[in-house]
């Protein structure tokens, strides 16, 4: 795309503004057709000093924004001079206003100004929460210190008394401001502002009883982290407490940061083994005796994955998986005396979905729900008192996430993409079930994604596409007007137009039972049909990633456009079971076949490009992958020895009863009776069938897919004679991303294994 191009897309991104409706949509995704893009006039080389080093093609966002609740504008972080932050009000329209000045965050005289990764504001907008001075919990930044800022006063107010530093987590103002509740030390407790007394009110926190917060587990997998809830009128808290007491654990061994090595500890599930047992309880905030919720069924054998107040301060609304997650069930519970009811249930053969951003409408006579129940994703609302479900979208395709639920004008917001699961787009649907439906995103074909406002009226907008880098602007709805540029990422974008680029195109292949695959091609800027390209296959596979869309694809892609540079096509391609939108049965098909019917697409997808397209070389054919993509290289290498000549497989689970519970249960059932299942899909089972190069890349530290799996798959193939190129990244986590030049070396790494394994020339 020349530079011009990319000028007038941006011109038609600010100037476009348009509503389509539409009325029972029921077009089939993967129906839709793309247009191939321009081959690039750019002439420069993508080096990798300047992609990983210099940031040269760095594009980025706008930092958390928040809109306030009042309605007068959104508040976003802005670095200050000395390395602090002002906190500023931006008005939908165009005025600016420094809110709190990063001066106004010095703790004291002599110290720097607060360096704030995070803020929440109380729901007058007179108080601000600020979280900094953050380190890891788990694998997310969930420890802290926190302080409160007074906008009237200009107090500034350190949480936890004498507390250690960084010990603190989820701190959050009660609804009227004057107290903070927050865990330390898997305890919860409770702090007035206004005279700094702190109340602990849970006393059984330990290394195995964690109050309001998640084991390793719950945090992956259920994105369980913040484990309490304040009543509507601030007179409870409602809490998940968990004990691990007999969770084995997970020893890992740090060689590199001591003179001795050190351990690290910590429960983690593998799968068949025993998980931590989940409750939740109900206490008063100024403390005294807990109540616990009558739910039913063995807390070791059901995941409590979801919790909140059920639109009044007298019952909670509770969701529960089984253990094999084929049943969600919505169960009504009474806070002060802890009975349940149940309100309805999604039953599966494979695995059912919770429920996120449910809410409370009508007085709290019903909430809305996300169910797959007809085969595709859609929104209902749900009677309280019997359970029954009314519809709010329908057709042959698929919610893909809820953004707000606006009781008040009877709407609620949405992001979905009927025509194409390529690509993303903002709905809304009135929610008296009349079928009423528009599409508020103007057409322009990409990835559109929204930060609405309280009200709706307005809402910061972003956009990218294959070739064009995030642009923010700020829109009305439901016009989609523009209002205003906030971000284009001009230095990045110019950088990367000048890059010498071959075409890119979207196509779609049909697996051997008919079903069509969407996938992209990258070709070499230098092209020539009449000649034969090795191709490099990037593969993820499972069903928590998407590789083949229409939106910016950041440093994978610029790698991708090295190595065509280097003369390599390119290519991906989305087998069934990944999170596509394309309905229940493509995302279940996969249901205790993860490594087979995955790999048999990529096979099939392999074939038809094939007989399509000429200038592939069939015997120089590679792929690569990381995590559940490097499972799957490893799967396409030992599976299909004679089609796949060159894979990279990046922190891979060679063998599936090494993962976590949660996630590895959900789609390959349990132990003992999926026992063989487990055996024919693990990757390792197959390694004596390896006859082309691999590359196997692990970092020692990854907490998540533990180095044990590659060390195992080693020894698997040393059994069989295998030769193979193997590195170890010391330390390094599971992206194997940390430390200085991590990412540069790993990227160099693959691409001198590809060169002497697959050449390009």
């Amino acid at each position: 795309m020349t530079q011009q191009t990319t000028s007038w897309l941006r011109q038609t991104f600010i100037g476009v503004a348009s509503v389509a409706f539409i009325t029972g949509c029921s077009t089939l995704p993967g129906g839709g057709e793309h247009q191939d893009t321009q081959q690039s006039t750019g002439t420069a080389a993508v080096e990798f000093d300047a992609l990983y080093q210099e940031g040269k093609y760095n594009a980025r966002g706008v930092g958390p924004t928040r809109w306030l609740a009042d309605g007068s504008g959104y508040t976003v972080l802005e670095s200050a001079d000395d390395g602090g932050h002002h906190i500023v009000r931006y008005h939908p329209q165009t005025q600016r206003t420094v809110l709190v000045n990063a001066e106004d965050l010095r703790p004291d005289n002599n110290s720097a100004p607060l360096k704030v990764a995070d803020y929440s504001w109380a729901d007058d907008g007179n108080k601000l929460l600020i979280f900094t001075n953050t380190k890891r919990s788990w694998r997310t930044h969930t420890l802290g210190d926190y302080w409160v800022f007074d906008l009237s006063t200009k107090k500034l107010q350190q949480l936890g008394g004498n507390a250690e530093a960084s010990t603190l987590q989820f701190a959050k103002f009660d609804p009227q401001a004057t107290r903070v509740a927050y865990v330390m030390n898997n305890n919860i407790y409770v702090e007035n502002l206004s005279s700094s007394r702190i109340t602990q009110l849970t006393k059984d926190g330990s290394d195995t009883i964690v109050n309001g917060t998640f084991d390793w587990v719950n945090e992956e997998e259920f994105f369980l982290r913040d484990g309490f809830r304040w009543s509507p009128d601030g007179s409870s808290i409602a809490y998940w407490q968990l004990d691990t007491e007999g969770t084995p654990l997970f020893t890992m061994i740090n060689n590199t940061d001591e003179l001795y090595p050190t351990l690290k500890q910590f429960p983690y599930p593998k799968v068949g083994e025993t998980n931590a047992a989940m409750r939740i309880g109900v206490m008063p905030a100024q403390g005294g005796d807990t109540t616990w919720m009558k739910v039913p069924g063995d807390p070791r054998q059901n995941y409590l994955v979801r919790m909140q107040w059920a639109g009044n301060s007298s019952q909670l609304l509770i969701q529960q998986l089984t253990r094999s997650q084929a049943v969600n069930t919505a169960f009504l519970a009474n806070a002060k005396t802890g009975s349940v009811q149940q309100l309805l249930q999604e039953v599966t053969e494979s695995w059912a979905e919770y429920v996120d951003d449910l809410q409370f409408i009508d007085n709290g006579e019903s909430f809305t729900w996300l169910s797959e129940r007809s085969g595709f994703r859609h929104i209902y609302v749900v009677q309280r008192d019997t359970g029954r479900l009314s519809t709010v979208t329908r057709g042959n395709w698929d919610v893909i996430e809820v953004l707000q639920i606006n009781e008040k004008d009877g709407w609620v917001y949405f992001i979905a993409s009927p025509e194409t699961p390529l690509e993303r787009y903002l709905f809304r649907a009135s929610l008296d079930g009349s079928g009423k439906l528009e599409r508020l995103t103007p057409d322009q074909p990409g990835t559109h994604s929204y930060q609405l406002s309280a009200d709706a009226k307005y809402a910061v907008h972003t956009f990218s596409n294959v070739e064009t880098m995030p642009i923010v602007d700020m829109i009305t709805l439901p016009e989609h007007k523009s209002i205003r540029v906030i971000k284009t990422n001009d230095d990045a974008q110019n950088a990367f137009d000048k890059l010498k680029r071959g075409a890119f195109e979207f196509f779609q292949v049909e697996a051997q039972d008919g079903l069509k695959l969407d996938g992209y091609l990258m070709k070499p800027a230098d092209f020539d049909p009449s000649k034969e390209y090795p191709i490099v296959y990037y593969v993820y596979g499972e069903p928590w990633g998407q590789t083949v869309a229409n939106s910016w694809g950041g440093e994978r892609f610029l790698f991708h456009t090295y190595l065509t540079q280097q003369g390599y096509l390119v290519a991906s391609v989305d087998n069934r079971g990944t999170r596509s939108p394309r309905g229940f049965e493509w995302r279940r098909s996969i249901y205790k076949n993860l490594g087979v019917v995955t790999v048999r697409d990529q096979h099939d997808a392999l074939q038809a490009m094939l007989d399509r397209w000429d200038f592939i070389d069939e015997d120089r054919v590679g792929i690569w992958g990381h995590s559940g993509g490097g499972s799957q290289t490893l799967n396409a290498l030992f599976r299909y020895p004679d089609a796949y000549h060159a894979g990279m497989a990046l922190a891979p689970v060679p063998d599936l009863t090494l993962y976590d519970t949660i996630y590895q249960e959900r789609y390959s059932g349990l132990l003992p009776e999926a026992a063989d299942s487990y055996r024919e899909t693990s990757a390792i089972t197959h390694a004596e069938n390896l006859q082309g190069d691999l590359l196997l890349v692990h970092g020692t530290g990854d907490d998540n897919v533990h180095f044990q799996g590659s060390e195992r798959l080693v020894n698997e193939l040393i059994k069989h004679g295998k030769q193979f190129d193997y590195f170890a990244y010391p330390n390094r986590t599971h992206g194997i991303s940390e430390g200085e030049g991590t990412t540069q070396h790993l990227r160099t790494m693959m691409v001198e294994f590809l060169k002497q394994n697959l050449p390009a020339n």
